[in-house]
């Protein structure tokens, strides 16, 4: 294990992937319509859902990045922001019990992770970091009962310049009261592991999400779980109720598409 656990002061988490079961919802969805095509259906319909979702992970990061690079991520998240609120205020209210949410995506916690939030709250202070709206983080956590335990979330358009910049770590950070090189980023992609290295915080990687294990080890990941909910046996082993991984073990069948890689 290549963390200093000591000198880990606060926990900074990515949200969709790492604590929002994310990838799964999607995968269901396509899974739903790859279904009705002919020829094409049950797992192999899940397989092939589950190999786009994952396959689009990287596309996506390197788009982020280059948004970055241009200094054109701050208008494209303003857009879409107003695009977002005209939506909402056309929605049909016969249709959505929340207009607010109507262009949004319910998703479940990844598994083991709301019970980890409040254990290791007893031991750090913590803050959520995502590409998305903070709003929609904020209701989110609060739908799960996790809101109070987070110092600061950080949303698209909470600085100035977004994931993989550390902007976003180091007000997270200036929230939390600490230095950033004395938190931990936990994150599923690479934009989330670049964004902790070049704010000097430590990084670690989860497979639960859309990143491998590969592409976040050569983004500077110091710490490879399967699962989110690791981390409390790697931080507070004396709370880790399960005594080994939250994930299930890594099943045989290639359909599954999960990877089978342990703590490392």
């Amino acid at each position: 294990m290549a963390l200093d656990l000591s000198r880990i002061r606060a926990l900074c988490f990515d949200v969709d992937g790492t604590i929002a079961d994310t990838d799964d919802h999607l995968v269901a969805q396509l899974a739903a319509v790859l279904d009705a095509v002919p020829l094409v259906s049950g797992r192999r319909a899940e397989r092939l859902a589950r190999q786009a979702v994952m396959g689009a992970e990287s596309p996506v990061n390197a788009a982020y990045s280059m948004l970055d690079r241009l200094g054109l991520d701050v208008p494209l998240n303003h857009l879409r922001s107003r695009l977002r609120t005209a939506k909402a205020r056309g929605a049909d209210p016969a249709r959505t019990r929340n207009v607010e949410a109507a262009d949004e995506v319910p998703h479940d916690m990844m598994a083991g992770v709301q019970e980890m939030i409040a254990e290791l709250a007893q031991l750090y202070p913590m803050s959520t970091i995502s590409t998305g709206t903070a709003p929609r983080v904020e209701r989110f956590l609060e739908h799960f009962g996790v809101r109070e335990h987070f110092s600061a979330v950080v949303g698209s358009q909470t600085t100035r310049r977004m994931k993989p910049h550390p902007d976003p770590l180091l007000f997270a950070a200036d929230a939390m009261g600490v230095d950033p090189a004395a938190c931990l980023m936990i994150g599923d992609t690479t934009v989330d592991i670049r964004t902790g290295v070049s704010a000097g915080a430590q990084t670690v990687g989860v497979l639960c999400g859309f990143g491998t294990e590969d592409e976040l080890l050569r983004a500077g990941a110091g710490l490879i779980l399967r699962t989110t909910s690791d981390l409390l046996a790697v931080l507070r082993p004396s709370k880790d109720d399960l005594g080994k991984t939250a994930s299930p073990e890594p099943d045989s069948d290639e359909n599954t598409g999960r990877p089978g890689n342990a703590v490392k």
